[in-house]
């Protein structure tokens, strides 16, 4: 390898090295503001480098072995420091006065390196052992306040559960190099990009691919270390939902031809990333406490996005994966407003529209998605799509749009909602079709079950969410509400289990709230 070819390599790999030089000079410094300087300098100086590779690699002319060798990596290498710029300027003035906060910004620091190392690596152990260092690294942030009990049983949960997801990572890893007698990622996935007749060992390595993936994604029912994890700062909910949780959907990314060709992992991924986001998605509805929202917000986002990766739709997970980490890191780092915007939400709910706006409403939005697709097929020259779910989903989306026009917040006309409609309609068309160009052809089967499943679900969904909006009234409703609140009692449970199978002690506050006897005189 010459100094050009061996140049870009050497590039990326000074962006995880920067953050882990800022972090090592951060935990040596005696006071917060030399720390906090050198965290600025050394995001700003990753995301700088990311943002210059990655048009470096979409110039014409450049390297294009650069490019087709790691568009997925330099995205998410970009995304990663952006996220990591963000947070530690955030940080800086919102921990002002707090103790700790030179360690602070060493391990938000250390986290961000250890995510670029894992985006960035092309070997299995290299990876795992990015994974072990991002999961630690966030226990210690996730423990700031290791006086709350909510917090400490929390970390003890993702604690346990990050164990379980790397035990499985770790298992498919073995079995994939001994199938293949290597450990580099990108021999191992080329080796599927033509369809391939899987061994019991390649299905069960897939398999606990997904199963990794669903343990990292906090997808349900293990899912109540995510929502308990708001009693840490709320930049360290910013890290974990802006730039840590996706790493499960970006690991399902990078073996996708593996999964997309084992029908035991798409099945899997399929059955409880699908009830999960569904579910998840109804229980937000019921949460009154912002961040706990976005917390149960993110996991109905991360099943939507592994539903997506088992479906074949890798382009569109992507896209997913960098709107959710950017709208959740702002989502929680702007939470103060969002208390605001929900109480005007609340105080001005929607009028419910009659059975015929709902119906002209959903013919408008097949007709929308008709055309669209007609477009895309006749002018544009495209194939019609073999999965149609998620364009079921676009257009029970479209058809809330549209049928919710009447809110006292968003009052508008028929023809205006339209307008918009087509607007975000062609929007996504666009995106999905662009990034498209980062994944390369290989086989990507669809079975019609899955279709036929995640249809059903979406249209569960879509009444689901109708009748909590507009039926609260209704003793039924009412009934689904409490056990959604609750969400099913599944955390409890495993809460439960956890604690019995390997227990914790929890911290008990300095000022526990007591209760006070109170004498005959006090009652008269």
């Amino acid at each position: 390898m010459n100094w050009s070819e061996a140049l870009p390599t050497l590039l990326l790999s000074a962006v995880p090295l920067l953050l882990a030089l800022g972090a090592a000079f951060s935990a040596r410094q005696a006071s917060p503001d030399p720390a906090w300087r050198l965290a600025k300098v050394s995001t700003s100086s990753a995301l700088l480098l990311a943002i210059g590779l990655l048009a470096w690699a979409l110039v014409p002319g450049a390297e294009a072995g650069f490019w087709q060798s790691a568009p997925l990596n330099l995205v998410m290498l970009t995304l990663v420091s952006f996220i990591g710029f963000v947070v530690v300027r955030y940080s800086a003035q919102y921990l002002q006065g707090e103790p700790r906060q030179t360690r602070f910004a060493a391990l938000v620091q250390a986290v961000f390196a250890a995510v670029s190392v894992a985006v960035l690596s092309d070997h299995l152990l290299l990876f795992l052992a990015a994974w072990l260092g991002i999961s630690l690294a966030m226990h210690q942030l996730l423990m700031f306040y290791p006086e709350r009990p909510r917090a400490a049983l929390a970390a003890h949960k993702k604690f346990l559960f990050a164990r379980a997801a790397e035990l499985c990572a770790l298992s498919a890893f073995a079995l994939l190099y001994l199938h293949h007698g290597t450990g580099h990622i990108s021999t191992i996935v080329a080796a599927y990009a033509e369809p391939a007749s899987l061994t019991l060992t390649e299905h069960l390595a897939a398999s606990l691919l997904a199963m990794a993936a669903l343990i990292k994604c906090a997808q349900l029912p293990l899912h109540g270390w995510l929502i308990q994890v708001v009693e840490a700062p709320t930049p360290v909910s910013a890290t974990l939902h802006g730039g840590v949780i996706n790493l499960g959907g970006y690991l399902l990314l990078m073996f996708a031809p593996l999964v997309l060709q084992s029908a035991p992992a798409q099945a899997l991924l399929l059955v409880v990333a699908g009830l999960s986001s569904v579910l998840a998605a109804l229980v937000m509805m019921t949460r009154i406490s912002i961040k706990v929202r976005l917390a149960w917000s993110t996991s109905a986002q991360m099943g939507l996005m592994l539903v997506e990766i088992a479906l074949g739709l890798v382009e569109l997970a992507l896209l997913h994966l960098l709107a959710h980490s950017c709208y959740k890191a702002y989502a929680f780092l702007s939470s103060g407003e969002a208390v605001v915007q929900d109480r005007q939400r609340r105080l001005a709910p929607a009028r419910t529209p009659p059975i015929g706006q709902w119906l002209g409403a959903g013919l408008c939005s097949v007709l929308l998605v008709a055309g669209l697709l007609s477009a895309g097929h006749y002018g544009l020259g495209l194939a019609w799509p073999e999965t149609f779910s998620p364009w079921v989903l676009l257009a029970l989306a479209l058809t809330t749009l549209m049928a919710e026009r009447d809110s006292r917040l968003s009052a508008g006309s028929l023809l205006r909602f339209a307008a918009l409609a087509v607007v975000l309609a062609a929007v996504y068309f666009g995106l999905k079709t662009l990034f498209g160009l980062f994944f390369p052809d290989y086989p990507r089967a669809t079975p019609l079950w899955a279709d036929l499943w995640m249809s059903t679900l979406f249209a569960a969904l879509s009444m689901a969410y109708a009748l909590l909006r507009h039926g609260a009234h209704r003793p039924a409703v009412q009934r689904l509400a409490v056990a959604l609140y609750a969400g099913f009692y599944l955390d409890e449970w495993v809460t439960k289990t956890t604690l019995k199978l390997w227990p914790h002690r929890l911290p008990t506050r300095a000022r526990p709230k007591q209760l006070h006897p109170i004498s005959e005189e006090g009652l008269l």
